[in-house]
């Protein structure tokens, strides 16, 4: 299968410059590129289609480049949005594209002989140049008709109120110098984003037309939207990052886990290098019984193998296991400090915990396990209390300080299944 094939049958072309060409010139190892704006100190799973593609295209052969737009990020790119964005300084930008370069190299491979992905930012090529000798060799390629006939820059031209800056509408012009330099120095000759790049995209395949005297080609990749229409990578807690500082390890798997059925198969073709054969398997299994919800673990352990490692989604596992009603002695430091940031903690002075130490139902009372003291002892009596997954049926228990059994500063209180509350010593 072609790389032009496979995109096609994971439903990850949404629009190419003239395809039957581009497919003939896909016959051979092309170099390619795809750039990543550093708005943020780090990326997130809506960027994980374009990078992705550029991992698809690396394996079956292909020149991969990202581009981190230290230029471009300090201008803004106006597709898609609605209003202006606000500018960024040097010093996050600098700080934003070092998490960035860190993340990208995740998911590329720098290494192999055969075709090593390159990383570069825009900004190397784009900071000694004038305004001036920008406007004269590059701006004059360019009719303000034909910029303002583009989606991007007509849809916010269209709102009186918000309108479009200087500054944003000069984007595609930046894009585009990328792309011809990329041409220039590096042979690059596609292009790769979501479908809201294809202006930007055509831009500056005209500017290496006019410039070079080259035909190069663009390929734009779906915007992802779930099956009810809102807008995926998004849930309340905020958008789902590849940091983990940002978004835990398992908050990343449970947001795989709770993919809506609708959305299982197109995400696990999206979002995983899983075969046509095995993702036609679970769509088999996942048809007859999505109750099971085979389709939904395969895409949650290989998004989350993808970007944390598999040791990390063991560990979002076992968490996911104990926060669902299992038992949790034995886990690691490190898959107990995920359910830490799962669930409510309780700090407690040990020297509250001498001579007869603290009454359970005053420490149910406290962390909020229990409304009153009266209920505490209901659910004492009734075995619905467990003290480091032991259950207690005495209401005359005390919490003392040998009770600190994980990793000697966590006390685990469970209400029930799934009620819990770390307590931590102070």
């Amino acid at each position: 299968m072609s790389i032009l094939e496979e995109l096609k049958w994971r439903g990850l072309v949404a629009d190419c410059t003239d395809a039957a060409e581009l497919a003939k010139r896909l016959a051979a190892p092309i170099t390619l590129y795809c750039g990543f704006d550093p708005t943020a100190d780090s990326l997130h799973v809506g960027n994980l289609v374009p990078l992705l593609a550029l991992r698809r295209f690396q394996l079956l052969g292909h020149h991969p480049i990202a581009v981190a737009g230290g230029a471009t990020g300090m201008v803004g790119d106006p597709s898609g949005k609605t209003s202006e964005r606000q500018l960024l300084t040097k010093e996050i930008l600098e700080r934003n594209i070092a998490s960035v370069k860190i993340q990208l190299a995740k998911l590329l491979d720098f290494e192999t002989p055969q075709n090593p992905a390159r990383l570069v930012d825009n900004a190397f090529w784009t900071k000694d140049v004038s305004f001036l000798d920008f406007l004269r060799d590059i701006g004059k390629h360019f009719s303000v008709n034909q910029m303002v006939a583009k989606e991007s820059v007509r849809a916010r031209m269209e709102d009186r109120e918000v309108g479009i800056s200087y500054t944003e509408f000069s984007y595609m012009l930046l894009q585009a110098f990328d792309f011809m330099v990329l041409c220039r120095d590096a042979n690059c000759e596609l292009q790769i984003g979501g479908s809201d790049q294809w202006g930007n995209i055509t831009a500056g395949i005209e500017l290496t037309r006019k410039k070079l005297g080259k035909t190069v080609y663009g390929l734009t990749l779906p915007l992802i939207t779930n099956a009810d229409g809102s807008k995926f990578g998004k849930t309340e807690a905020g958008a789902i990052w590849l940091d983990p500082k940002r978004t835990s390890v398992y908050r990343f798997y449970q947001f795989w886990i709770n993919t809506d059925d609708r959305d299982a198969i197109r995400y696990l073709k999206f979002f995983t290098f899983l075969s046509k054969e095995e993702i036609e398997a679970l769509e088999k299994k996942h048809t007859e019984n999505p109750g099971a919800r085979e389709a939904h673990r395969a895409l949650a352990k290989a998004a989350t193998d993808l970007i944390h490692g598999p040791n990390a989604t063991t560990e979002a596992i076992r968490a996911s296991e104990v926060l669902f009603g299992g038992d949790i002695y034995g886990v690691s430091e490190s898959t107990f400090n995920e359910i830490m940031g799962e669930v409510p903690t309780k700090e407690i002075e040990k020297s509250r915990l001498s001579g007869a130490g603290l009454p359970l139902v005053d420490l149910l009372v406290e962390s909020g396990l229990a409304t009153s003291k009266s209920q505490a002892r209901k659910d004492i009596q009734g075995r619905g209390i467990k003290i480091n997954d032991m259950c207690e049926s005495n209401v005359n228990r005390t919490i003392m300080s040998q009770d600190f059994k994980f990793f000697e500063k966590y006390i685990v209180l469970r209400k029930g299944k799934k009620n819990y509350v770390v307590i931590a010593a102070k």
